[in-house]
């Protein structure tokens, strides 16, 4: 990996001191065998996995496109996200479209995107209360600090409660991509 995607995966990874996840209704889901899950007002919707359009010159995680109802919507695999490898595709492996703003265009207004990401299983909808969540570890979690909110648990197990606007951060995704075409244009020799 070039010294230009590695400064743009570890640019502003610390968390703001303090910020949790806030209690509410919380959309679980599994990835790698462990428990994930997004804030509900997040989620638009929950779709098979289907046909996904690759683009070329992405990165790893960024899977390709697919047509939401006339809508070109990008699919992220969270688990290359996280650079624990591709989804295996299996019979519960499912799409759920996540709404994201974004202000990467440069003008200061925020825009809406909504974005798929690949999960292996959706469970439930759960709520989980202010007394059930706690600050994401400093250490041991197996992707990066910044992604995660908090750690809620339920029913004896922890959930990794992730900040949607880091993991799928629409102006990180654009500079990686970016990236990679430049790495690739430097390495065919193109100025």
């Amino acid at each position: 990996m070039s010294s230009q995607l590695e400064a743009i995966e570890t640019n502003d990874v610390a968390l703001q001191p303090g910020r949790i996840a806030p209690p509410g209704q919380y959309l679980t889901f599994v990835l790698g065998g462990e428990a994930f899950a997004l804030g509900i007002l997040h989620i638009k919707e929950i779709i098979e996995y289907g046909d996904i359009t690759e683009v070329p010159m992405m990165p790893e995680f960024i899977r390709g496109v697919i047509n939401l109802r006339g809508r070109v919507v990008p699919v992220v695999d969270l688990a290359a996200r996280f650079g624990r490898g591709t989804t295996t595709v299996a019979k519960r492996t499912g799409i759920v479209i996540v709404e994201t703003v974004s202000s990467h265009d440069g003008d200061g207004d925020d825009k809406q995107q909504d974005i798929g990401i690949i999960v292996d299983a959706v469970n439930e909808v759960v709520d989980i209360g202010s007394k059930d969540i706690e600050p994401a570890p400093a250490f041991g979690a197996r992707i990066r600090p910044d992604f995660i909110n908090g750690m809620a648990k339920q029913n004896g197990r922890f959930i990794i409660l992730l900040n949607v606007d880091r993991v799928l951060s629409v102006t990180e995704m654009a500079n990686l991509s970016k990236a990679v075409v430049d790495d690739y244009q430097s390495s065919e020799g193109y100025e």
